[in-house]
Formats: C-alpha cells, structure tokens, sequence
C-alpha cells in the first residue's frame, strides 16, 4: 500500500499555529509588545487602525536585528530567548516559543523594518501569507518596527468571526495595559485611528497605574508590600468601599508576566472577606516575585497559565500580606473590647506639643468679707502675675452681682384650674348626631387586604379560583424591563433633575463604553451635563430611581457589557434594559407596604409578557382551590 502520512507545508503548518497564537488583533498586540520589551527597548509605540483590523504597528528602539535574523525570525521554533531545554526553567524573558511572529505571518501582510546600532543600514522585509514579497536595505533609525495589515485577509471564516471594533478594541486596550503595567520603566505610547489614546513616560508603579486608569485612583490604592524566601510581593490593593461590580481591575504579574489565576484570586478574596458587600470584587496590581525555577509558563501558547510548585504556601503568604496591609492602614475593622473610643487622640491633635496652662489670680480677692457674695470679677478671662496685681487693686472694675427674684412656685399653674374645667362643662355643643349617615352601617362594604406579603419576597394575592404568588424581585423586573425598553425605542422617558449634578469618575476604556451607550441612556431618563478625559457629569435620572442607585446602576451595565457592545441597534437596547431592570427592581428581603403590593401585582399583569422575567424565569405561580383542598384530603 502507498504511503498516506505527509509532512505538511510551512505555509500550512504556520496557519494551523496560528489559530492558536493569534486569536485576534489583540492577540497581534500582545506578541509584538512582548518582542518589543525583550528588546531592551526604553520607548515603545503602538499604532492601530479600526481596532487592529486594518493595521496593528509597533515602533521600538531596542537593539533591532542583523540581516540574517531578520530572515530568520519568520521561520518556525527560530528563537534568539533559549538554547537548549533547561532553559524553560530560567525564563527572563516573555517570547521562548518561536511561534509568534511566522504565524503572524501566515495570516496577514506584514511589513518590518530593523536596524541595530552599530550598522549603517538597515533591513527591510514585506511578507504576505508567509511568501517573502520584498528584502531591501533601507535607511532606518535604531530599533525595530513591525506593521501587520489586513488581519485573516486568508481566513474569511476567521474574519468573519471578529466581533464590533468597540469589543476588539476594548481587547487590544486590555493587552496593552498588562504590559505597560508590568514595565512602567518603559515610555508607551498608544495611537487609535489618528488619536493619542495615552502617553505613559517612565514611573513609578503607582504613577502607571494612575497614569492609566486615570480618576481618583490613586486614593483608593493600599499599597502591599511582603518578602519571603518563597516569594516576594508588592503592588497594591484598593480599598473596599472602592469596589465595583466588575472584574476588570485586577492585574496579577508573575516575574514581569500578566497571569490568570483563578486560585490566587481566591485567596485575595479570602483576605476581604467579611469587608466586601455581597457581589463586589476589589481591585488589585500585585507583582509577585518567584524564582524562575519554581514555575512552569509552557502550558498555553498564550502563556497568561502558570503552575506553581507550592501553590498552597502562595495562597497563604499572598492573603496574610493582603490582610496585613488592609489592617495596617485601618482599612478593615479591628475588634478590640478594651479599647475605648474615646481615648483616641484625634489626627488634628497627633502632632501637638502640650502647652504650659496659664495661672489666673486675683489679688483683691478676701474671703472674709461681708460682699464676697455680691461681687463678681468681670474679667476673669484674662492672666495676672501675682506681683503685677497686688498694686492695681484700684484699677479692677468688678460689677454688681443682683441675685435673681424668686419666681412664683410650679403649684401657681394649676391655679383656677377647677373653676375653668366647670365652664367647660357647662357649655353646649352641636350635637353630632345630626348629620346622619347616606347607608346604614351593615351596608357599608369593607375594604378587604387584597395582597399578602410573605418573607419579604413574595407577594399573595386571591383571585377567583384560587390565589396566584407573584415574585416581588422578578415581577418589577419585568416591569420595568418593558418600560426602559418602551422610552428607547417609542418616547424618551422623563427625568428628574438634581440640585447638585452629581461626578462620577470611571477609566478611559469604562469612559468610551459610557459615550458608545449614551443616546440610548439619555432616553431611559439620564440626562448628560458633560464630560472629560476621567469622569462624566449627570444632572438627571430616571423617575424611579434614586440618586445613590446612579453609580451602582453605570457599575452594573458595564459590568454587563463586559463582552462588547452589541451591534444592531435593538439588541444594544435590550441589554441596557435588562441590565437597568436587574439593578434597579426592588429586591428580595424588601418589605413592601399594601399599595406598594397592589400596584406591583396590577403593573405586573399590564405587561405585554407577565409569566416570565426579562431572563427567562417564571414571575408567577397560582394555585386553584381544589389544588388546596387536595392538600387537606390527604
């Protein structure tokens, strides 16, 4: 029989590598950033046109390469970063595989330009879909500069897959900041269709963390600092009344590297625990220091899993120094039953020297005489020496003293009291029963308690053939749900406008969501004053909503939309309308008075779909009489 096992082509064996190294343009950023750090580069620029779909560029001025690797580093399992295998286990660098840049290659036209420091000239190559196009010698300043253009232009079912340029370039944003974060020593730059999106010059990691998430971040960061012999960690962790909805904020650097752990993140949970509202997850920036030996980073391509050798004393070392700091600042509770309170010596007063008292005399004062009663030193106020006064007696006014006239006695209020309550008595009043009632008292017909309340959750209501239990929480969802969607689409809904507007302060990634979202929050009822590079300015809100809900309402729809904004107009406004419903309808263990009760179960059964909740979840259950007389039978 013929053989039937074939080696495949490079060109073909490059895009199946591919699909594994590059997932999106992100993906592009991340691996041409990294090469750019392993570089030793000082100054790193990065340039995207439509989210990295049309063009993903990368300026460095590292030590740039010769001719023949510059050839050669288009080629597979071509690596300047190890030698032989030993070296996996003593990585100081981000790139080992060799992969990256020739499956980049495959899928995308891509343009490179390098030069090092003691050449004259430089290198320049253009490849498209792995074929070699060009190879000149070029003119070039130091360094290195890698263009990829028309991304998957090879793959159309590829392409076709990318999602809107909001999402992918929220993708591309969250790539850059892992590693502008993990080397704030390094100048980045970051250009998005034309315009600076940030200009980070060397800092220190405090300053690149308020240098990119902007706001008032610097005042919620506890910084985090602990050494041991198994690790060493340091960053920062913010404070608890800081936290948000989502998980966007949190950063874990492992040797200069961004991981997720979802073990590590446990055990930052575990040090807030207690001190967190149910749902909210803090930020955090921790580097953590491990000798190189003790890790394993080959496990995926895109090298974001690691394995530890000692995960269990990781997890306790990283909680107990979490801990240590959110105490050490007075950021969690501290229970001490033999403190008193206050004992404490104020923040004002912590620096104070203590004052020598000033001594008062008065050196006219005689205890034997007959006025010392009636007399009174009207300055006493002021200091006197006792030498100085013994010879001013003549000088000191003093005024007279009248002791107050005794006032009549509490019994003199009851005085006449008896005799007024006598003519009270004796007058006459319109008799009452005059103005008699339309119907007689049995056919007046009592108001009835329609609905019930039970453990705060749900709502009981009868009807004809038996009683129907309504959800509280999933029923004014529905609710409102239909109407956020009815002001998107037919009418803009009514606000109310606040005395003081109120300034909320997000990140810029949080901040171009907000502008992307900001029509069809305008017709819900928010009314936008204006905005700046950190913070958005509302002086209006919805009717049925209150000022303290507005942030945790914003938190919790970019929270939502954490995976993108929808495309089509329809589906954008139906997640901002489920989101606003979640945040907003009354929550279970809510108690609700009897017209509260009533309108939510009318409201309920006015909507267009009352049987279920806006995500699939029944709002509703009856229950006809026989069904309870089949209970009792049994």
């Amino acid at each position: 029989m013929s053989s039937i096992i074939q080696l495949l082509p490079d060109h073909v064996a490059n895009q199946i590598a591919a699909g594994e190294v590059v997932q999106r343009p992100a993906s592009v950023v991340k691996e041409l950033l990294e090469n750019a750090v392993d570089a030793k580069a000082t100054d790193i620029k990065l340039i995207i046109k439509d989210a990295g779909k049309s063009l993903v560029q990368v300026i460095d001025n590292g030590s740039g390469m010769s001719v023949t690797d510059a050839r050669l580093c288009f080629e597979r399992h071509a690596t300047s970063k190890i030698r032989q295998a030993e070296d996996l286990f003593s990585l100081h660098t981000k790139g080992f595989r060799g992969e990256a840049l020739a499956s980049i290659a495959a899928i995308a036209h891509m343009e490179m330009k390098t030069k090092q420091d003691q050449e004259e000239l430089g290198t320049h190559i253009v490849i498209e879909g792995s074929k070699f196009v060009s190879q000149e010698v070029a003119v070039l300043p130091v360094g290195t500069s890698f263009a990829v253009k028309n991304l998957f232009f090879n793959i159309p079912a590829r392409r076709n897959f990318l999602k809107s340029d909001t999402v992918e370039f929220r993708h591309v944003m969250d790539e850059f900041q892992r590693v502008a974060l993990a080397h704030a020593n390094i100048h980045f730059t970051f250009y998005h269709n034309g315009s600076e999106m940030f200009n980070l010059p060397p800092s220190s990691f405090r300053q690149r963390v308020v240098g990119i998430f902007a706001g008032k971040t610097n005042e919620k960061l506890v910084p985090v600092n602990e050494e041991t012999e198994i690790v060493a960690i340091k960053g920062f962790v913010s404070k608890p009344e800081f936290a948000k909805k989502s998980r966007g904020e949190q950063f874990f650097f492992v040797n200069d590297r961004f991981i997720k752990s979802s073990y590590l993140h446990h055990a930052v949970m575990a040090a807030y625990d207690g001190i967190l509202k149910d749902g909210a997850q803090p930020s955090y920036f921790l580097y953590l220091s491990v000798p190189p030996n003790t890790i394993d980073i080959n496990i995926h391509p895109t090298k974001t899993e690691i394995k530890f050798d000692d995960e269990q004393a990781l997890y306790a070392i990283l909680r107990a120094s979490i801990k240590h700091s959110l105490g050490q600042f007075n950021v969690a509770p501290v229970l001490d039953f033999d403190r008193d309170a206050n004992l404490d010596t104020p923040y004002h007063y912590k620096d104070l020297e203590g004052e020598t008292p000033t001594i008062q005399v008065d050196g006219t004062y005689n205890p034997f005489t007959d006025d010392k009663t009636n007399k009174h030193y009207s300055n006493a106020g002021s200091s006197f020496s006792s030498g100085s006064s013994s010879g001013s007696s003549g000088s000191n006014s003093y005024s007279s003293y009248k002791k107050p006239e005794p006032t009549a006695s509490w019994e003199s209020l009851y005085v006449g009291l008896e005799q007024d309550a006598e003519e009270v008595g004796m007058m006459s009043f319109e008799n009452e029963e005059v103005t008699s009632s339309l119907f007689n008292d049995n056919e007046i017909e009592q108001t009835v308690h329609k609905t019930y309340q039970i453990h705060k959750k749900y709502i009981v209501s009868p009807i004809k053939s038996g009683m129907v239990i309504v959800d509280q929480q999933r029923a004014h969802q529905r609710i409102l749900y239909e109407q956020f969607l009815h002001n998107m689409t037919v009418n803009q809904a009514s606000s109310q406008q606040l005395l003081f507007p109120l300034n909320l302060f997000y990140s810029s990634t949080d901040l171009e969501i907000i502008k992307e979202l900001q029509l069809s929050l305008v017709n819900t009822g928010f009314v936008f004053e204006s905005s700046s590079e950190d913070h958005i300015v509302i002086s209006g809100i919805p009717v049925n909503s209150t000022e303290s809900e507005v942030s945790l309402v914003i938190e919790q729809l970019l929270s939502d939309l954490q995976e993108g904004i929808p495309e089509s107009s329809f589906s954008q406004n139906d997640t901002i309308a489920k989101s606003m419903a979640k945040s907003m309808a009354v929550k279970t263990g809510s108690y609700l008075t009897e017209k509260e009760q009533d309108n939510l179960v009318n409201g309920l059964f006015a909507c267009k779909d009352p049987n279920i909740s806006p995500f699939q979840k029944p709002t509703f259950i009856t229950m006809r009489v026989e069904d309870i007389d089949k209970k009792f039978a049994l």
